[in-house]
């Protein structure tokens, strides 16, 4: 959770740079340079932070295929086996599947979704990539 909130903290940062920079008194030629190079640069900021959280949670699935690669040996496990903490060991390696599971899936939530236009009164939605 620490990393949303230095995603949050540098995006409110791009906007507040914005809204002072773009409100100094400044002639319509520079303004709209200004306008365009924050604007710019806020978008570049924005894919770096998303590609951030795309590789956390490519680690995090990679580190479920190598957990998924000790299970295997679950397969030659049987009900009789002598040492009863090898069924504890798998208990824990699925546990550990599970935190990796949730912080991939809260790196990919991390990543701005697609907005579409809306009318100014209302803020933007949104966009679903899934078919329902």
């Amino acid at each position: 959770m620490v990393e949303k909130g230095r995603t949050c903290e540098a995006l409110d940062l791009i906007g507040r740079l914005q809204t002072v920079l773009t409100r100094m008194d400044l002639d319509c030629n520079c303004r709209e340079i200004l306008s365009d190079a924050l604007e710019r640069f806020s978008n570049l900021e924005s894919q770096r932070l998303s590609r951030r959280s795309l590789l956390r949670a490519r680690d995090h699935k990679d580190r479920i295929d190598a957990i998924l690669m000790l299970l295997s040996e679950l397969d030659q496990l049987t009900e009789n086996e002598k040492d009863r903490t090898v069924f504890v060991e798998m208990a824990l390696l699925f546990d550990e599947i599970g935190r990796s599971a949730e912080a991939g899936a809260a790196a990919l939530r991390d990543i701005e979704p697609p907005t579409l236009n809306c009318p100014s009164n209302d803020p933007p939605r949104p966009v679903s990539l899934l078919k329902r």
